[in-house]
């Protein structure tokens, strides 16, 4: 049986992966979009607090579960930075070059280059779920000067993987929901609905 299920997001990338990970386990992944349902306000310093508030906002307008995520670069000379504020670190409107630009920039006098991907995940049944299933997880990784690679999206053709010596923009799609902080974390709260 098929369970449909509401992506608190109109992020087509977000929707391709999370789709491919939920598919084969019975879910029926549908974008926020196709109800008409706004961007949630993100107003919160944390990542779980916004994933939480997407979620519960996504399932009220819609009457259907929600899943919210809420991920982003963390870089450790940044203090963190751009965290919870790496969709929109150069402001409005979103922009992918123009917030790798600014990454750059800000961490070109650093020697300092590690930087993780960071996801929480959360799962709610109904806006007022008050146990919602949350997992979270982390990815490592340096910030390059340069971009490298065409798949992906973000700040993945500047996050090297130093171990396979590519970027996330340099791996095929299975590979990189294998790996990445949004597959581990998808996974871990697969496990936790199970």
């Amino acid at each position: 049986m098929t369970q449909r299920l509401v992506l608190a997001s109109n992020n087509a990338g977000k929707l391709k992966e999370f789709a491919q990970l939920l598919d084969p386990i019975g879910f029926e992944l549908h974008p926020q979009g196709e109800f008409n349902v706004p961007e949630a306000e993100e107003p919160y310093a944390t990542f779980l607090e916004n994933a939480l508030a997407k979620a519960r906002h996504a399932s009220r307008l819609t009457g259907l579960p929600a899943l919210a995520d809420d991920s982003g670069v963390c870089v450790n000379a940044l203090g963190g930075a751009p965290g919870v504020y790496s969709a929109r670190y150069a402001g409005e409107p979103k922009s992918d070059a123009r917030n790798n630009e600014k990454l750059i920039a800000n961490l070109a006098p650093h020697a300092d280059k590690s930087a993780y991907y960071y996801c929480v995940l959360v799962y709610v049944r109904h806006p007022d779920d008050p146990q919602p299933v949350i997992a979270d997880a982390r990815w490592n990784g340096q910030i390059i000067g340069s971009p490298r690679g065409a798949n992906g999206f973000g700040y993945d053709p500047y996050f090297l993987l130093p171990a396979l010596g590519k970027t996330t923009a340099e791996l095929d799609p299975q590979e990189k929901n294998a790996i990445s902080h949004r597959g581990q974390a998808l996974r871990a709260l697969v496990e936790k609905l199970r």
